[in-house]
């Protein structure tokens, strides 16, 4: 395959038209000086070493080492050859709570904003691990299949809200059996599901699927977030707060008592999130202690830099601009090949 690494710099061919009209304007002004001063025959005779074509031709020389230089500029390369690699580490699928409770702000700056964080440094501390990234609230769907991409699960964890779930209320269940079906089939891998939520279990069930993925060797830890005496969420505008259908401002609240349930159903553990990074380090502790497998993943290598290739022939282009001189070489006029018509006939 074939791309160019910093195409931008095509841009730069935007000036060869430039280029080719000042090149015609100077050829004009210059034969209309010569014009100016006599005749064109008589010139020629003053002046028998001037050529009319080697100008020309070290122009167009440089043309194409320009053109050379910009193709040269945006680094063209070849490369991603598949392979598959064999690397040693856990997998981690992490469901994440977007509902709209997890807007409250009784952990700075809010508790979904908290979340992505936690998120985000946990994938930082993955090397040769694979982690998979799944959203719920109502419904659960995955935001990214189980991967060795870091980058690409941090671009997709950027883009998560609540308005990607159109189905409000929080159903663990449905996060923690769509989590177990995330996994690949190697065996003897240590596998793990993170669930970061506020506990607000709208929906039954989460208990016994937690129990079920544990059967399956997959441990269920649990990240509590937000403050166990609630908080109210914020509004779609600015200073208000969501309220029931009585008009009363809605309080959420951390049930801590449904989060640690899950966690010994899952035989995993329970972290309480509130605004230092103490969660964050126990649950690395956690995780440090699966046990890791060698896991084959399918890798592309890196593209191959081609602009070697660009560069010989832009120096041997230059350094023929170089030994062509503008005018004929007198030396050469003693051969019989490079004499004039008039020359041969004396």
């Amino acid at each position: 395959m074939f791309k160019l690494e910093s195409p931008e710099y095509l841009y730069l061919l935007a000036l060869l038209p430039v280029l080719v009209a000042l090149h015609i304007f100077s050829n004009i002004r210059r034969r209309r000086k010569l014009a100016a001063y006599g005749d064109a025959e008589l010139l020629s005779r003053l002046m028998p070493d001037a050529s009319t074509t080697r100008p020309g031709l070290k122009f167009w020389l440089l043309f194409a080492a320009y053109t050379l230089c910009c193709f040269l500029l945006a680094r063209p390369q070849f490369g991603a050859k598949q392979e598959t690699v064999t690397r040693k580490g856990i997998e981690t699928v992490i469901a994440l709570d977007i509902s709209n409770s997890m807007l409250a702000d009784d952990v700075a700056p809010n508790r979904l904003e908290k979340s992505k964080r936690i998120i985000s440094n946990l994938v930082d501390q993955f090397k040769d691990d694979k982690v998979g990234l799944i959203v719920f609230a109502g419904d659960a769907f995955v935001q990214l299949p189980i991967t060795s991409d870091f980058i690409s699960a941090k671009v997709f964890l950027n883009t998560i809200n609540p308005g990607l779930i159109n189905r409000q209320g929080t159903d663990i269940k449905a996060a923690i059996e769509l989590a177990s079906r995330s996994f690949t089939p190697h065996e003897g891998v240590g596998k793990a599901i993170i669930v970061i939520t506020d506990g607000e279990n709208h929906e039954g069930g989460a208990v016994e699927a937690a129990q079920a993925a544990a059967e399956k060797g997959y441990l269920v830890y649990v990240m509590g977030v937000g403050l166990p005496s609630g908080s109210p969420i914020p509004g779609e505008r600015s200073g208000e707060f969501r309220k029931d259908r009585d008009g009363n401002v809605v309080i959420t609240k951390l049930n801590e008592e449904m989060c640690r349930q899950i966690a010994a159903a899952g035989k995993g553990a329970y972290f309480y999130v509130d605004n230092s990074n103490a969660a964050e380090k126990a649950l690395q502790k956690e995780i440090d202690k699966l046990a890791k497998a060698d896991v084959e993943t399918t890798v592309y290598t890196e593209y191959d830099e081609q602009f070697s290739i660009i560069a010989w022939i832009i120096l041997v282009i230059l350094l023929l601009e170089i030994f062509i001189c503008e005018s004929r070489n007198p030396r050469l006029r003693s051969f019989s090949l490079f004499k004039s018509e008039e020359e041969k006939g004396k």
